[in-house]
């Protein structure tokens, strides 16, 4: 398995709008800012200073007010607070993070003059309920925000990813199933339109669940999801698949056309049990089928740091997986189920909540290690 290099972020409190001359200003104060609810929320870890002009640096190409700056203060939140850090006064001292780890800081994205190849992002976990379809959406939708072109490909039977983003799937003429089945399908045809700038689904029914049993006698069938992509690679940015809580050759498909794998862990002992025989399938896939494709991260979601269990599994996957480990933990909140209920992400049905600052953050992360390469 190749490794990643490490990085991470904080991913605590919703975030505020600031144009990049009020940013500059809060650059040159000497403390470090503070949430409101008593959250360390200075993402800029690392042991860099405030005053740093290489840190400032990162910021001169960002137009004003276009992106959301990570610096900015946190609303107060104290329930949702305390799922994250339970010392809140230690984390700022220390500048530690929910996975014990010090917090690295990441930059907001610039914008891009071109577009494409993309990058083909699984998420991935043979376990259901631990935030795939979620993680998705949220992921998805707040890369599009950074500019970044984004495709997200329901790969999933039961049509979760569909129905989050609004669609009823069993109205749906053409989905994934037919792009894959049919010689001479377009994707244009099953591409739709997202209420979400710069995002594009292609989405699913339980049609899809005949694929797996009619790709058994196809030629070269792991890779079939793969050559229905490669003519969209140019005009995305990043495509993320949403993969079914199964280990068959759905999944295995996805695999395949993949460059990485986000695996949305639970912060359960259960869910915690499988996480090894997902790496060792990555590993054959790799092997076999797709030498290019990583471990990107792990990401720890329903995170409750109030309860012990919580943080002994998260501490358990930090020690197993280390810098595999996003720094990003994802909290339980219930904005996450009613965006379910809305159709959208939570980037845009709660913009500034802390479920959604914390998928920003996970954004910047993935943007960061992807520029790392």
């Amino acid at each position: 398995m190749q490794d990643g290099s490490p990085v991470g972020l904080h991913a605590v409190g919703s975030v505020a709008v600031r144009t990049f001359a009020a940013h500059h200003d809060i650059q040159t104060m000497t403390t470090a800012p503070q949430s409101m609810d008593g959250q360390h929320v200075n993402a800029m870890a690392g042991g860099r200073d405030s005053t740093d002009p290489a840190r400032l640096a990162d910021y001169e190409e960002v137009p004003d007010g276009h992106f959301y700056d990570p610096d900015a203060e946190y609303e107060p939140d104290p329930e949702y607070a305390a799922t994250l850090a339970p010392d809140a006064a230690r984390q700022r001292r220390e500048r530690i993070g929910p996975t014990g780890r010090p917090l690295p800081y990441f930059p907001i994205p610039g914008p891009l003059a071109d577009h494409g190849p993309a990058k083909i992002i699984a998420m991935c976990n043979q376990k259901g309920g631990v935030g795939k379809t979620t993680s998705t959406i949220n992921l998805g939708a707040a890369l599009a925000e950074y500019g970044r072109r984004v495709l997200l490909v329901d790969f999933d039977p039961q049509g979760a990813l569909s129905v989050g983003l609004g669609v009823n799937p069993m109205e749906l003429d053409l989905t994934v199933y037919n792009l894959l089945m049919e010689r001479g399908m377009s994707a244009d045809e099953v591409l739709l339109k997202t209420a979400v700038p710069n995002m594009d689904l292609l989405p699913s029914n339980i049609d899809l669940s005949a694929a797996e049993v009619q790709l058994v006698s196809e030629v070269a069938r792991e890779s079939t999801l793969q050559r229905a992509l490669k003519p969209l690679m140019s005009d995305y940015d990043y495509i993320v698949i949403d993969c079914q809580p199964s280990l068959g050759l759905l999944t295995v498909n996805a695999l395949t056309a993949a460059h990485k794998v986000i695996v949305p862990l639970e912060c359960e002992f259960f869910a915690l049990r499988g996480v090894a025989l997902l790496t060792e399938t990555i590993e054959k896939v790799q092997e076999r089928l797709n030498p290019e494709l990583e471990l990107d991260g792990i990401l720890a979601t329903m995170y409750d740091s109030r309860t012990v269990h919580s943080r002994e599994v998260l501490a358990r996957v930090v020690e197993a997986f280390d810098d595999h480990v996003y720094h990003t933990v994802i909290g339980r909140t219930v904005r996450f189920p009613e965006t379910t209920v809305a159709g959208e992400p939570i980037t845009t049905y709660a913009s500034n909540s802390v479920g959604a600052a914390a998928y920003r953050q996970l954004a910047r992360e993935v943007l960061a290690r992807c520029h790392a390469e």
